[in-house]
């Protein structure tokens, strides 16, 4: 018997596919756009949910106007919500990857210190809302006139994940040039299969898990080139050596040979062996490089339509696309709505009594059209007292507590759209509804919780993970942590380890006092 076509579908992709329907909604696509559109590049930061976190007064006076003419410039380029929706990901959610700090584009040296722009996201424990930031970076360990750096798990850009290579991620101008740097137009080919020789790198380029898996390999030596240029590490006689990052634990380090100029680089494992040292300081291909672009796999494996990609997006791969899946046999998923919900339609039947009666939306709220107020308050006393309800109260309760629509509830709100989970729930129960006890309140209220959180985060209130102190106390032994769980209402030192913003803070004058003082 043959094999279902959804048993082959690679984990990767379906993860990917949620995100494409749940991360970026087209509402907020449409509002960035919009401000985009007229300038306003702060309000399409906004409608992205992208903080800013620097003055480009403060970056005028510190570095000139010709670098603050320059980064505005790209503030207008920077399509926020596309840039979203091209934010490396993590499994098996597909939320942000936390603690990232990503270089969008870079300014070469100004004075004494180089400048970046940068965007953030935040820790695993404070990615409420899916928010990110937007950061000028100086190289030193400080932003300008910003949030201070230890604010942030890792403040310093990373060098795998990395966008200033490539601004078709972001930048809307460059967006048309998507289809020529994901190869979108060209067959999924390997390169070399010369075998790799130190222990802990990859073997062959042309290993079945490089053939099958998300390596865009045949990019990888012109994505090379750029990079090394963009390092500033001329190839001497046409080589040069770089890392390309395989997983945890795996890397391969290959050399890009250029045999002349009228030849295109090539790709072969490094002859010699490095030490670990040397290894680490070469130049990383950027994941965006080394990997295939996921709306591309959608596309190949007919999981997504055009229709349903970012605008910029498909407007990039239109051509590429259509040609690649016009002989796919999948099935593409149908639009996303509020999930598979049983009450669709208005009103629906319940059959109650020997009968079909309806239930809807009445002003405001989900009820039995067909029972009168005296009937409806009577059973919803024998309810209370612990008696048995109608089947249509029994219908209603349970679309109140766990609906069907809860998973596309949950997806929402695990990407930031708080809006968008409101709109389901208002849609099933009506805007004047009140929630009764259940997983659906308990995941509205998780979701407000942990915005507290990322609220302190972003006010430097929390400098580490909550539970860090418990885990090294727990570490230390139990008699530790009854200590330290028994003196949790005593207030911690002052010393030289506690950052400044919280010190500040606490020393300021002007903050409320709870005693009185003579």
């Amino acid at each position: 018997m043959a094999h279902h076509f959804a048993n082959e579908i690679p984990t990767r992709l379906l993860m990917w596919q949620r995100v494409r329907a749940y991360a970026v909604p087209p509402f907020m696509i449409e509002t960035a756009t919009a401000r985009r559109a007229v300038g306003d590049w702060a309000g399409a930061c906004a409608a992205a949910r992208i903080d800013v976190d620097f003055d480009l007064r403060a970056v005028a006076d510190r570095h000139g106007t010709d670098l603050t003419t320059r980064l505005r410039a790209d503030l207008r380029r920077l399509a926020p919500d596309l840039l979203r929706w091209h934010m490396p990901r993590i499994a098996p959610d597909g939320r942000l990857r936390p603690g990232l700090t990503l270089t969008l584009a870079r300014y070469g040296h100004s004075g004494a210190a180089p400048l970046s722009l940068v965007v953030r996201t935040p820790p695993a424990w404070a990615d409420a809302g899916q928010r990110m930031s937007l950061a000028v970076w100086e190289g030193r360990g400080d932003p300008v006139r910003g949030r201070p750096a230890h604010s942030h798990p890792h403040p310093r850009p990373e060098r795998r994940f990395r966008l200033d290579l490539h601004r078709h991620l972001w930048d809307a101008t460059r967006s048309d040039d998507l289809a020529r740097r994901s190869g979108a137009g060209r067959p999924d080919v390997t390169g070399a299969s010369t075998a790799i020789g130190p222990p802990g790198v990859c073997g062959a380029l042309d290993e079945p898990h490089l053939q099958d898996g998300p390596w865009a390999v045949d990019r990888w030596a012109a994505e090379a080139e750029a990079l090394l240029r963009a390092e500033g590490v001329p190839p001497r006689g046409g080589r040069g050596a770089f890392t390309v990052r395989l997983g945890a634990g795996r890397r391969a380090v290959l050399e890009l040979v250029a045999p002349d100029d009228s030849h295109a680089p090539t790709l072969r494992p490094l002859r010699t062996t490095l030490p670990p040292q040397r290894v680490a300081a070469l130049p990383v291909l950027p994941d965006a490089a080394a990997r295939t672009l996921p709306d591309l796999e959608l596309l190949r494996a007919g999981l997504i339509t055009a229709e349903r990609l970012h605008p910029l997006v498909a407007r990039a791969l239109a051509a590429p696309a259509s040609a690649g899946a016009s002989g796919s046999e999948g099935a593409s998923s149908p639009a996303p709505t509020g999930g598979p919900l049983s009450m669709t339609g208005d009103p629906h039947r319940v059959e109650c009594g020997g009968e079909v009666h309806r239930i809807a939306l009445r002003d405001g709220m989900l009820t039995a059209v067909d029972h009168d107020q005296v009937t409806l308050r009577r059973e919803g006393l024998l309810v209370a007292l612990g008696g048995p309800g109608l089947p249509c109260l029994r219908a209603i309760d349970a679309v109140h507590r766990n609906p069907e629509a809860l998973p596309a509830v949950r997806e929402r709100l695990r990407h930031g759209d708080v809006a968008g989970a409101l709109a389901v729930v208002e849609g099933l129960l009506g805007p004047a509804a009140v929630l009764r006890d259940g997983p659906l309140r308990e995941e509205l209220v998780a979701a407000a919780a942990r915005r507290i959180d990322h609220g302190l985060f972003r006010a430097g209130l929390v400098a580490e993970h909550p539970a860090a102190g418990a885990r090294a106390d727990a570490a230390r032994g139990s008699d530790a942590s009854r200590t330290a769980s028994a003196d949790t209402s005593r207030r911690p030192r002052l010393d030289r380890r506690t950052p400044s913003v919280i010190r500040s803070k606490r020393n300021s004058r002007f903050r409320p006092r709870t005693g009185v003082y003579r």
